[in-house]
């Protein structure tokens, strides 16, 4: 019998992966956002992003229904523990769609316009990293519950996957717009990449190292012979990859940095799936205690077999429809 929630898991986890590769550059590109000129370079950079922001969240909408549908007691475990971080989250996201339609209704406010839309980008961010630090350090459970406190979520550790989340998405939204711009604006972002690139490998390193120390079954799954042999290819391949990043921007490329950008994402990813299977709640809750009963997971698999295949469709299309550099005109 196909075991559906390995394959619910997979669903979860592509969304998860999805809504980094197509929110990450925008929410980027919000972060830097003070950096660019008032005028027509930040009228630019918002319009490289115009016509597909909105759809890049669906992917986050698809992950959150996901996990209360196939995995429910995950669900009811993880959202009082990160309440707070997640409200800001989408406080954030709500802030920065505001302030994404008014500034180009309201000119006579641009300025308090473009500073919403950099702090809802910047929030939405740092609480994503903090929710994600949080879930990796450990969350208390008692029996099927959440039995700490309201501010365990906050640690070191968590405000560090904060503000690396935020280098890493400000790393994707520079290599975006060197990908879909010229002249001035696309040579400010190569060196901002540049930058960011350095400081996203030390932040990969601090988090890697960090998160040896939070559980033992850490160390085991990394470290332990002879499993080590596999898993030291992950950082063996984030310096490759990264060595091919730099290589693409010193040859001035416009779309490899941003796909090499893309894959060290990957590679963290990589490395967090293998710090955390096959649990939901890592050292606490497995996939199989979680998830819903097997009907309600086929059952939810007939809808999400026609529903994911039609998002990328159209996702697809909107990204093919406004393909190559931003023109003068833009999307408004």
């Amino acid at each position: 019998m196909l075991d559906l929630t390995v394959v619910w898991a997979a669903i979860i986890g592509f969304a998860i992966i999805a809504y980094v590769v197509m929110d990450g550059f925008d929410l980027g590109i919000g972060i830097l956002f003070p950096l660019f000129k008032v005028g027509k370079d930040r009228d630019t950079a918002m319009n490289s992003i115009a016509p597909v922001w909105d759809g890049n969240e669906t992917w986050l909408v698809l992950g959150g229904g996901g996990l209360l549908a196939a995995f429910p007691l995950a669900y009811a475990i993880i959202l009082p523990a990160l309440y707070a971080p997640l409200i800001a989250m989408l406080l954030g996201l709500v802030l920065r769609g505001v302030a994404f339609e008014f500034r180009w209704r309201d000119p006579a406010h641009r300025a308090v316009w473009d500073i919403a839309f950099t702090g809802g980008s910047a929030v939405a961010t740092f609480a994503q990293g903090i929710a994600l630090g949080a879930l990796l350090q450990g969350i208390s459970v008692s029996g099927r519950a959440y039995s700490g406190g309201w501010w365990e979520w906050l640690s070191p550790f968590s405000l560090l996957t904060g503000f690396g989340l935020m280098i890493g998405y400000a790393l994707l939204g520079a290599c975006w717009l060197n990908w879909k711009t010229e002249g001035g604006l696309q040579r400010q972002v190569v060196t901002y990449a540049g930058r960011l690139g350095i400081a996203l490998l030390v932040v990969i390193v601090a988090v890697s190292l960090a998160t040896l120390t939070l559980e033992n079954s850490y160390q085991s799954r990394w470290l332990s012979f002879p499993g080590v042999l596999a898993t030291a290819q992950v950082p063996l391949a984030t310096l490759i990859v990264t060595a091919l990043f730099y290589r693409s921007l010193s040859r001035r490329k416009d779309a490899q940095p941003f796909f090499w950008a893309l894959a060290l994402f990957g590679l963290c990813i990589v490395g967090l799936g293998i710090s955390i299977w096959p649990d939901v709640i890592p050292a606490r809750v497995t996939i199989w205690e979680a998830a819903a009963p097997y009907r309600s997971q086929l059952f939810m698999l007939v809808g999400g077999g026609v529903l994911v295949p039609v998002i990328l469709a159209y996702t697809a299309w909107a990204y093919w429809v406004f393909r190559g550099k931003v023109s003068g005109e833009g999307y408004h």
